[in-house]
């Protein structure tokens, strides 16, 4: 997706998709300083950096990312997706409650100056519990304290995410600078994942 520039638009415009395509609408946020501490508690929670494993990580995606159509980990080979997770420019973690693997955090350095804060989620019964706090502290004081230090913060989210993703985002420091429309097959057409999942997003 074009992280930065816009097009010029008319005043009003609709756009009808081809059949078993989905639009969202998606929202780029930055953060150009460390945020001040938030208070968090683990409760049991741990960190983990994940390995190079294609067939882990897939899993741990699709754990988070379903419920919300995460697709675009799924579309990759497993040549290209092995080659990112192998890049020392990105840290993927999996976060833990005991032996569970409840959630996602992956962080994209290989932008000069600049982390992008490329996957972020918890699983939906971790939702609500505090899980998504711990993993956002742990996630800016990655990013803001890797050497060489960077200037720039940035992530987005869409109206397909959990309704309360940009708020989140905002609470936690990132300041909204530009919106965009996606456009996709759905991914439960294509076969990626099962037509039960993301039942708030139908069919068309």
């Amino acid at each position: 997706m074009a992280e930065d520039g816009a097009t010029q638009l008319p005043p009003q415009r609709s756009q009808m998709l081809p059949p078993g395509w989905i639009a969202e609408v998606v929202t780029y946020l930055e953060m150009l300083t460390p945020p001040p501490p938030r208070p968090d508690t683990a409760g049991g929670l741990a960190l983990r950096r994940m390995p190079a494993d294609v067939a882990e990580y897939r899993r741990i995606f699709r754990l988070v990312g379903e419920p919300w159509l995460w697709a675009s980990q799924l579309r990759r080979s497993d040549a290209e997706l092995g080659a990112v997770l192998s890049s020392d420019a990105v840290e993927t973690y999996t976060l833990y409650a005991g032996a569970d693997g409840i959630g996602l955090l992956q962080l994209d350095f290989r932008s000069a100056g600049a982390c992008e804060l490329a996957f972020f989620g918890v699983v939906a019964e971790a939702i609500g519990i505090g899980a998504g706090r711990y993993l956002m502290n742990r996630a800016t004081e990655r990013a803001w304290s890797r050497a060489p230090r960077i200037s720039r913060f940035w992530v987005h989210t869409c109206t397909n995410d959990h309704p309360d993703a940009l708020a989140f985002y905002v609470r936690s420091g990132f300041v909204p600078y530009a919106r965009g429309i996606e456009c996709y097959p759905d991914p439960r057409l294509e076969g990626l994942m099962p037509k039960q999942a993301a039942p708030q997003i139908p069919i068309v």
